[in-house]
């Protein structure tokens, strides 16, 4: 499939250049905001983690079921990763 030939305007190419720029500089402070927030994400973790073992989580009303630890995920070694 051919694309159709256009030309963008001198006007449009800047405004498109200051849109990029922007939207750079505001990704990067959410990704600095999610990286500040790291040590506090892993603390939220592992008391999830801990209280599913040893409280448990609502399997149904009042039903409620503990996690074993075999049954706990290992943690990656990746970053962990959030979506906007």
């Amino acid at each position: 499939m051919k694309s159709i030939p256009h030309q963008r305007s001198r006007e449009v190419q800047a405004w498109l250049r200051r849109e990029i720029t922007e939207q750079k500089a505001r990704y990067r402070k959410i990704v600095a905001a999610q990286d500040a927030l790291a040590p506090s994400r892993d603390r939220w973790i592992a008391d999830f983690l801990q209280r599913i073992q040893t409280r448990g989580f609502h399997v149904h009303f009042n039903q409620m079921r503990k996690v074993a630890a075999t049954e706990i995920p290992k943690r990656p070694k990746r970053k962990f990763r959030v979506v906007f």
